[in-house]
């Protein structure tokens, strides 16, 4: 090919970036080969469908619907790993992958489930009467953050904050999140879908909004889906619909 693939200066060979981009395109291409073949022959009838996603996603919106899923579809084994960590969707492995972003995977499928604001919030008793008119207003505050994420830094220092957070950050797991910000552990940033209603309730106050473009999508690799994953991605899809239309 005229390129080197393999890098041999170290004691193990490694691979160089031209490499990694063949590996990953043969993967790919193979990786398909072996799913449409397993989809006709059903081989993988009986393999667990696999689902990564976040811990918050797991927790607000995937867990509260996951038994509508259930009844209609009781001989569908499912396997869901919620992780704040990038998972690789490997040939034979997780199936679907459920990630908040602009839908911008190279080499991967992406599908969008809906749209939601990042908001930054806290609870009312946390902020008091400070006066907070921009972000750098609350590098005094504590913080808290999803556990494995990098949510609060990539916030601030996306909107010129580089100080370090004088009252500190907590790093908690997805699902205790939303507890933290009631009791006011600290400020937060997230989803705003996750905490829309504590702020019509009053119990969280929103300081900031980012609309953008993000939202949550349904990842998959490229090729044809095996049988329980296109059901599982089908009600996915409904269910948003239903969520969407009751705004």
């Amino acid at each position: 090919m005229g390129v080197a693939l393999v890098d041999r200066s170290g004691r193990e060979l490694s691979l160089t970036r031209e490499g990694r981009d063949l590996a990953d395109a043969l993967s790919a291409g193979f990786g398909s080969i072996a799913r449409t073949v397993e989809s006709l022959t059903g081989a993988d009838a009986d393999r667990p469908l696999q689902i990564t996603t976040t811990p918050s996603f797991a927790a607000h919106w995937l867990m509260p619907r996951l038994s509508d899923f259930r009844q209609a579809h009781p001989d569908i084994d499912i396997m869901i790993d919620p992780t704040p960590q990038v998972t690789r969707l490997e040939p034979g492995g997780l199936d679907i992958a459920i990630r908040y972003g602009t839908g911008h995977w190279p080499g991967l499928d992406a599908h969008l489930l809906f749209r939601s604001p990042i908001v930054a919030v806290a609870a009312p008793d946390l902020v008091r009467d400070r006066q907070v008119s921009e972000p750098a207003d609350l590098i005094g505050l504590p913080w808290l953050q999803e556990y494995g994420t990098n949510e609060a830094s990539d916030w601030l220092r996306k909107r010129g904050v580089c100080k370090d957070r004088e009252g500190g950050l907590t790093q908690v797991p997805g699902n205790l999140l939303l507890d933290g910000l009631r009791n006011g552990y600290g400020v937060a940033v997230t989803v705003h879908d996750w905490v829309c209603q504590d702020i019509a309730a009053g119990r969280l106050l929103e300081l900031f909004r980012d609309e953008g473009e993000a939202g949550y999508y349904i990842v998959t690799r490229p090729g044809p889906l095996r049988p329980n994953a296109r059901a599982f991605a089908a009600w996915l899809r409904r269910q948003a619909a239903l969520a969407t239309g009751m705004k």
